[in-house]
């Protein structure tokens, strides 16, 4: 028996599906915000989800990414009242099975649930199959998990991947992980930087050439493209490929044909194609600098990797996960995390993405030689001062107006500037008066974001009348 969960804050509606549903003999249950809908789902096998779009509580399109990282998520049908072409993008995009209307037929709503259960049953039946090994990926993010189950796709079939992604988010270590599990496992995995090739010397590097055919070419050379026969070729920086080589490269992937320099005859190659870029592809052949029809050809499974900022709760597995590996490859000997140290990493915004990630954390446990625990202070103070710099603009709200690049009529804000501005480059202040100075902000920015109205404030800050009404008179501070 199946069972079925409704997430809709229509009473009438959800008594009509769950009708439907138990006279199928299928087990459905109920729920009228996405809170209690998440919490059933963490606590119950669900194999269809009908998903309402708008709830008391939030938008039901947020939460896909948190169902589709669910260890064995269900196929998710969203039912809404309100037709809407954005949302309907957004939710295939994040992976929901089908998008019906309400109101929807009996017969329309049965045959979308029957050809979402036929599918379950057979994704279940080809996972029980196939094990993969997935551990080189590390992270427990939603945005990762939902990358794993697309990499797990992209290994089962032989099809030709795009994987897409910030500088530094790991986009050959997916390629790597697609190949290492596919029926093309045993054979070699070759990197194209497209990024490297030259005009000059393109064509030999990819397809060959023969002895004599230029000056220099003393024996006959095999091209990348050769290389590959049997097992992966993977084009890095795909977005730096010239259109010249584009159009040749079209027939490549089109054929699997290509000619050696110097050549009578052509040559064949059976690879599989996996590509990545950082670049948006889309945009570049909107502006004429990429082909459409290589776009096309390429793009027959896409994976986004997700940038580390967008990712933090992965920060920490990341870095121990490195620690290990520094250990067993380089004999460093792993440390303990201080709380401050983490929460640091977390607050940056990594434009390096995990790259960045893994060398900060390289320079800081050199940094930190014989000590057994990391903390703040080991990590580079360029990146502490960003993101103090940071934490005071995000609490502030500062906005550039006055010469020293905060607003010059807001007390709170020239205070927060002048506290935490260079704050690693100047001594500390006595930490008696650094937490007056740090509370005097607080109720500052409290006040302005209440607009001065007591009975928030006092809810918020938890602080009673009394209190408060002495802390402003301590800091001179009014309503």
């Amino acid at each position: 028996m199946n069972q079925m969960l409704i997430i809709d804050d229509d009473i009438e509606a959800c008594e009509t599906m769950e009708s439907l549903i138990t006279r199928q003999s299928h087990a459905c249950f109920m729920a009228n915000t996405l809170k209690v809908g998440l919490e059933y789902l963490n606590t119950n096998n669900i194999d269809v989800v009908f998903l309402d779009v708008h709830l008391p509580d939030g938008n039901g399109l947020d939460i896909l990414p948190a169902i589709m990282a669910l260890e064995d998520p269900p196929e998710v049908i969203i039912l809404t009242g309100k037709g809407d072409p954005d949302g309907a993008e957004l939710a295939i995009k994040g992976g929901v099975w089908d998008y019906i209307l309400k109101p929807s037929s009996v017969r329309e709503i049965t045959l979308t649930l029957n050809r979402a259960l036929k599918y379950r049953k057979e994704k279940t039946a080809r996972s029980e199959q196939q094990h993969l090994d997935l551990s080189s990926v590390v992270g427990i993010s939603p945005g990762i998990k939902t990358c794993l189950q697309l990499t797990s796709k992209a290994a089962r079939a032989d099809a030709n991947v795009l994987i897409t992604g910030e500088t530094g988010t790991g986009k050959e270590l997916f390629a790597r992980t697609i190949h290492q599990n596919s029926q093309r496992a045993d054979q070699k995995f070759v990197v194209i930087d497209c990024a490297s090739l030259t005009e000059s010397l393109v064509e030999s590097t990819l397809f060959g050439h023969r002895k004599g055919s230029f000056t220099g070419a003393q024996s006959d050379q095999l091209g990348l493209v050769k290389l590959a026969d049997g097992g992966t070729l993977f084009l890095d920086e795909l977005g730096e490929m010239p259109l010249s080589l584009q159009k040749v490269f079209l027939r490549v992937l089109q054929e699997r044909h290509f000619r050696p320099v110097g050549a009578a005859q052509e040559e064949t190659s059976n690879f599989r194609l996996i590509a990545a870029t950082n670049r948006d592809l889309d945009l570049m052949v909107e502006e004429g600098d990429f082909r459409s029809d290589l776009l096309f050809r390429i793009n027959t499974m896409h994976i986004r990797l997700p940038p580390v900022r967008k990712r933090t709760e992965d920060i920490k597995p990341l870095i121990l996960a490195r620690m290990k590996y520094l250990k067993e490859n380089y004999g460093m000997a792993p440390k303990k995390l201080g709380d401050d140290f983490v929460k640091t990493l977390v607050s940056y915004d990594w434009p390096g993405n995990v790259r960045e990630l893994f060398n900060i954390l390289e320079r800081a446990m050199v940094n930190a030689e014989d000590e057994n625990t990391l903390f703040s202070v080991h990590i580079s103070r360029e990146l502490r001062i960003q993101v103090a710099k940071a934490q005071i603009k995000q609490m502030t709200g500062s906005e550039v107006t006055g010469n020293d690049g905060f607003s010059t009529n807001d007390g709170v804000r020239k205070i927060g500037h002048e506290i935490f501005n260079d704050i690693f480059d100047r001594p500390l202040p006595p930490l008696k008066e650094f937490k007056g100075m740090t509370e005097k902000i607080y109720l500052s920015e409290m006040i302005r974001q209440c607009n001065g109205d007591i009975a928030p404030i006092l809810k918020k800050s938890e602080l009673s009348r009394s209190h408060f009404y002495s802390l402003l008179k301590k800091y001179g501070l009014s309503l």
